[in-house]
């Protein structure tokens, strides 16, 4: 399977490791660590150095409860870390947003990837001509409402079913502005408007996605659904973090959205070495 990226395509046919860089002062698991450009960059090259495939930059927090931040402040966090990494790497650099001013801004000084977390909700038709004319590739998240209110909005008869149905509405929003289907990638946002058994059943049945016909994308890192299930802080969370990957690898999910990448680039490669598809080295 490939993905078509702006100047490149992406080959999804083997599983893929995004890299989160935070510039934010609130994100629930390294708020404040990368604030200061110079270290959001140190850290984007240091993850491409333990096998980062895409550098994913956000500077707005997703978290439950997060106040939204405009698309001033959040141009002003992600252009210095953008331009920097522009020049210092050929990974393919993606932009957490939901904003299309934002998203006009990040494109035009060389983002690869839009990764929207609300799913065209909040921008529509104007994200999606965007990424129409530009050629980026296009996350699209399943949330319902956003950080301040989806927290309230788990209710579920069948979640599977219900998510699957509300990305398909998604996908069609940016099919009918222009969209090519072989730029998008689905995300059915594990806890986001999810409690930790929602989370865990769309875990369960996450093949149930490969219907709607696109590259599927999973981002556990460190989730509060994992801290349910083990009783571990955000900062205990990476073994945690590596079960799900790996879980993720063997269904053959095309993207693992992560935090740890050098961890998680080693469950990929004894994954890999188990089913034959890479050497063991000597």
């Amino acid at each position: 399977m490939l993905w078509k990226i702006r100047h490149r395509i992406l080959d999804l046919s083997t599983p893929r490791i995004m890299g989160i860089v935070n510039i934010t002062p609130d994100s629930f698991s390294d708020g404040g660590q990368f604030s200061n450009p110079q270290e959001a960059v140190r850290c984007a090259l240091a993850l491409e150095k333990e096998g980062a495939d895409i550098l994913d930059l956000g500077a707005e927090s997703t978290r439950p409860g997060a106040s939204p931040i405009p698309a001033s402040g959040q141009l002003q966090r992600l252009l210095p870390v953008l331009n920097a990494l522009r020049g210092a790497t050929e990974l393919p650099i993606s932009i957490d947003t939901t904003q299309a001013e934002v998203a006009r801004v990040c494109l035009d000084a060389g983002a690869d990837i839009i990764n929207d977390v609300s799913g065209l909700h909040e921008s529509q038709g104007d994200l999606a001509g965007l990424i129409r004319d530009s050629g980026a590739g296009l996350v699209l998240m399943h949330r319902r409402g956003n950080a301040l209110t989806m927290a309230g909005l788990a209710d579920y008869t069948d979640v599977v079913r219900e998510v699957t149905e509300e990305l398909r509405w998604s996908a069609e929003q940016a099919l009918s502005h222009g969209v090519d289907p072989k730029q998008i990638v689905l995300d059915p946002g594990i806890g986001f408007a999810k409690t930790a058994e929602q989370s865990l059943e769309i875990l369960r049945r996450i093949e149930e996605f490969e219907a709607l016909g696109y590259p599927i994308l999973l981002g556990p890192s460190r989730k509060s659904f994992l801290g349910e299930v083990t009783g571990r802080d955000v900062e205990n969370r990476e073994f945690a973090t590596a079960a799900v990957v790996a879980y993720a690898f063997l269904k053959k999910i095309s993207i693992v959205r992560v935090h740890h990448v050098a961890a998680m680039n080693d469950v990929k490669q004894v994954i890999q070495a188990m089913q034959g598809e890479c050497h063991v080295r000597t």
